[in-house]
């Protein structure tokens, strides 16, 4: 499955799930999963017992790339 566009990213809701979030990036959910836990992920990550991605810091880290 290829990463979605910027254009594609703006249109989703204003948090997404980790799986969603690691396919934006181009890792695995595995790997982001491991960075969240050492809290290095390059995103905004929220806890509300399920982990969020919050869409405007993937589409921030990946406009800067």
């Amino acid at each position: 499955m290829t990463p979605p566009t910027l254009d594609e990213l703006r249109t989703w809701p204003a948090t997404v799930d980790v799986n969603r979030a690691a396919m934006a990036l181009g890792i695995s959910r595995s790997q982001l999963y491991a960075l969240i836990k050492r809290n290095e992920a390059p995103v905004r990550v929220l806890d509300f017992g399920a982990k969020r991605v919050v869409t405007a810091s993937l589409v921030q880290l990946l406009e800067a790339a």
